[in-house]
Order: C-alpha cells, then structure tokens, then sequence
C-alpha cells in the first residue's frame, strides 16, 4: 500500500509504520492518518488531522466524543470484505446442513461415521427452499443474498433503513419487526455494525423466537449477540447449531464455555481474509485519495451521528 502511494504522488510524504510505537512523534505533522484505531488522547497531539481511514470496516472503536466534535472525515474499507464474509458465511450454511465439524472429528479418530452423523437430532439437510434472514442488508448481506439465490435459498433481509437490492430478497423489513420474521427464519446471519442500538441485538427473547432446529451465524461483531443465551439454547436443543466468526471477547480465551458448547462452529474471525484483502483496500484508498485531491466528494463517509 504505502509503496503504490509513494509511486503514485511522489510528492506525498508517506510514512508506514509497523507498530503504534512511533506513532506519537508524527501526530503533529500528520495531515491524513490510515489504520485500525486513533485513541482520544493521540488525537489531541494530531493538530493538523483531516482525514483518518479505517482499514477495519467496524469504526465503534473510533466513535468517541472527541473526534464525533472534531470535524474530521472519517472513511472506511465498506465493501471490501463483502465477497469473502459472504464465501465464507456460505462455507458456515453448508457445513452446518451438512455436519462437517463431526465428519471431521470422525475422521480425526478414524471412524466411519455414516449412521451416526444420521441418527443425530440435527440430521443431514438441505439449504435449497430454506428462508434465510439476514440482519443487516448492505454489502455484506447483499454478497450473501447473491450466493444464497444460487443455492435456492430464500432471502429475507432486515435493516434500519430498509434500503436494499430488492432484487436480492423476497422481503425487506425494518429493524423494528425484526421479532415478526424471526419464526420463520431457518438460518439467521448477523452482519448488522457495532453501535449502541445493536449491542446484543440477538438475546434470549430473540432466539426464543426463532423455530426450533434453526441455526444461527454471527459474523458481524461479538457485542451483536448474548452468547450465555446462545449457549443455553444450544444445549436445550432449541437451535440445531451455531456457528460464529466474532466473539465478545478475542482471542476467545481458553476457558470460554463456547468452545465446548454443543453445536458451535467457531473461525477466528477470518471470515474477511482473504489473499486479495490488501490489494482491495490499496485500490479503495488510490480512489478515495483521487476524490479527495482533486476536490470532490467522498465516498464510503462513515455518519458519525450512526457510528458506521
């Protein structure tokens, strides 16, 4: 990234740091600043700031009091993990309806496990003719819609606008009768941003409502989701399983009871990764770099007033 820019506008100081470690002495003179997090007390060394772009689509961590007053353009990456968070939540739909978190675990111990994968009491499905309910139908939601239709899924989605590719989706709802489409939900997908409106989002009332044998995918953020209420609800039986790329707290410490709760797929929050990541987020900058020397608008503005 920082060798594309320095080639592109040889006249641009650009500085790439490894670490935050060095980061105090340059404030001062930093007129753009690219990165995961600039913390309250750094901002107020950085006088000259116009523009920080998040290199994380998920900005809560940059929603403070002093940079909301401040003025300065806050962008991020949106749209540039949609294609793999969307692969990847289908690869979590399959392996689920498929059972192949204990194909492998058969495998592990050698085991041809073929009668026992059947007489579990989350047997071997399909996804086709499944309705498939989506919170937080933007880019990421709408990727998923793209691949679900693919599989014959049914897609419903669920935002605060209600503004979506209606082309995607049988339906599009509001936020608030996200508890009306919840029963008939056989897959429920989290992608909704972190704010304080969706901090635990899907609790105990919401997953109560959902049906019983349907499943559950967060790849969103952990704070979207009550997860002593999805563990109660897996060992009930009441959801047929789970699967989550993002945890409240990460590294997912060694004794959280999610690793050994029944029906759980876990990733380490890779959902986004992927090996063309860096080539996307170097061409997203040129272009808002492009918009932004020459005068016109931005794209990708995230609304300080939402928080994404």
């Amino acid at each position: 990234m920082a060798e594309t820019l320095r080639t592109r506008w040889p006249e641009l100081r650009v500085l790439h740091l490894p670490d935050y470690d060095a980061l105090p002495p340059e404030l001062p003179d930093t007129d753009i600043f690219i990165g995961y997090s600039l913390r309250a007390e750094q901002l107020k060394h950085a006088k000259k700031l116009k523009w920080i772009h998040s290199t994380a689509a998920g900005v809560a961590q940059l929603m403070y009091p002093e940079l909301r007053d401040s003025g300065i353009l806050v962008t991020n990456p949106r749209g540039v993990f949609s294609v793999p968070m969307a692969e990847h939540t289908i690869g979590m739909m399959i392996a689920m309806g498929r059972n192949f978190p204990d194909s492998v675990r058969f495998q592990d111990k050698s085991t041809w496990g073929q009668q026992l994968l059947w007489d579990m009491p989350q047997q071997l499905t399909e996804l086709n003719g499944k309705i498939l309910l989506i919170v937080g139908f933007g880019s990421i939601g709408q990727e998923l819609a793209k691949r679900a239709k693919a599989f014959d899924i049914r897609v419903w989605g669920v935002t605060r606008s209600v503004k979506g590719d209606s082309s995607l989706a049988e339906k599009i709802v509001p936020a608030s009768q996200l508890s009306e489409v919840l029963p008939d939900a056989d897959y429920l997908v989290i992608a909704a941003p972190e704010t304080k409106d969706t901090k635990q989002l899907i609790g105990a009332k919401e997953i109560a409502l959902m049906k019983r044998g349907s499943r559950l995918i967060n790849v969103g953020r952990g704070s979207l989701l009550d997860e002593a209420a999805l563990i109660t609800a897996l060992e009930k039986g009441h959801l047929a399983g789970a699967a989550l790329d993002v945890t409240g707290t990460e590294p997912l410490p060694e004794n959280s009871p999610l690793w050994k709760a029944p029906n759980l797929f876990i990733t380490p929050h890779t959902s986004a990764v992927s090996d063309r990541l860096w080539h996307r987020e170097t061409e997203l900058l040129v272009e808002l770099l492009e918009l932004w020397f020459n005068g016109k608008p931005m794209k990708n503005v995230v609304d300080l007033s939402r928080g994404y």
